[in-house]
């Protein structure tokens, strides 16, 4: 079964100079839970994993599963270029009481199709949790084929993929398998709708840090049949999306969260300030859908 259907949060972490602010996250977290987030995705891209350390990550994940007890589920993102640490992370995820794993593919030294089978097959034959597999090339700079996820989708573990190749090509031949043992769940926000129109069942959204119930309901509405609902929340949420990829994730939503009031924190370098032209742009978009 899937890991959830609907809406999960690539819940931003908030930060302090001395590190991760739990208070707030348990504040954002509690906001979700009410506002109809389907699932919790912690130490994501958008969570500015790449900067925490690994005893950082540890204490997110344990403490989003304490503070969620069991509302929603909880997936924790361990992917890493080396195997070795993405099982090492996985593994601790595991023994916190994570539902599942978020695992990128390997960025920088990259590998063939051959070493992605041999990468995710090590990491799900390490854990007894479901694993979604994260394809979005634009960060990676490597794509993962259809046909390697055809034949990953047959390990008992790996539950899903995140596709966020924007290659609606691709995400159509993907649909072609996916199965109530193999979910398909949108990487991009302004392309739910017509990935759902494919076999999928869901996302994992940026835009959910803001609009965590527009999102939930625009999945649902899809998959319940009411499909005009559906487009016309894809249509409206198109500027606001446009808005929070005017600089690279996650710099506009970390803004737009502070702009709020939410008080997120500052990004951790080498991320920084938005310039000032796309700070005013992503200001009149949260003016114009009502957020501020």
């Amino acid at each position: 079964m899937a890991l959830f259907k609907g809406s999960g949060v690539a819940i931003v972490t908030p930060f302090t100079k001395d590190g991760i602010n739990f208070d707030k996250l348990g504040e954002l977290l509690e906001w979700h839970i009410s506002n109809g987030t389907d699932a919790i995705i912690i130490c994501g891209t958008t969570g500015e994993a790449s900067t925490m350390t690994d005893e950082e990550k540890k204490a997110a994940f344990s403490y989003t599963v304490k503070k969620v007890a069991n509302r929603i589920p909880v997936i924790a993102g361990t992917g890493s270029n080396s195997t070795h640490h993405s099982i090492e992370l996985s593994q601790y995820a595991e023994s916190v009481g994570c539902d599942g794993l978020l695992c990128v593919t390997p960025y920088y030294n990259k590998t063939t199709q051959k070493g992605l089978l041999e990468h995710y097959t090590a990491i799900a034959d390490a854990v007894n949790i479901p694993i979604i597999i994260y394809n979005v090339p634009g960060r990676t700079g490597l794509n993962i084929l259809p046909d390697t996820l055809r034949k990953l989708s047959a390990h008992k573990n790996i539950a899903g993929v995140k596709e966020a190749s924007g290659n609606i090509s691709q995400v159509v031949e993907i649909g072609r398998f996916c199965s109530e043992s193999f979910a398909m769940y949108s990487g991009n926000d302004d392309q739910v709708v017509p990935l759902l129109s494919v076999g999928g069942i869901g996302v994992i959204s940026v835009v959910a840090n803001i609009a965590p119930r527009e999102m939930h309901d625009m999945v649902i509405n899809y998959l319940e049949g009411n499909v005009k609902q559906a487009m016309e929340l894809q249509l409206k949420i198109k500027p606001l999306n446009d808005a929070l990829f005017c600089e690279v994730n996650p710099i506009p939503i970390k803004t737009a969260m502070n702009l709020i009031g939410r008080e997120v924190g500052e990004l951790r370098l080498p991320l920084t300030s938005m310039t000032d032209k796309n700070l005013d742009y992503l200001k009149k978009e949260l003016s114009s859908y009502g957020l501020i």
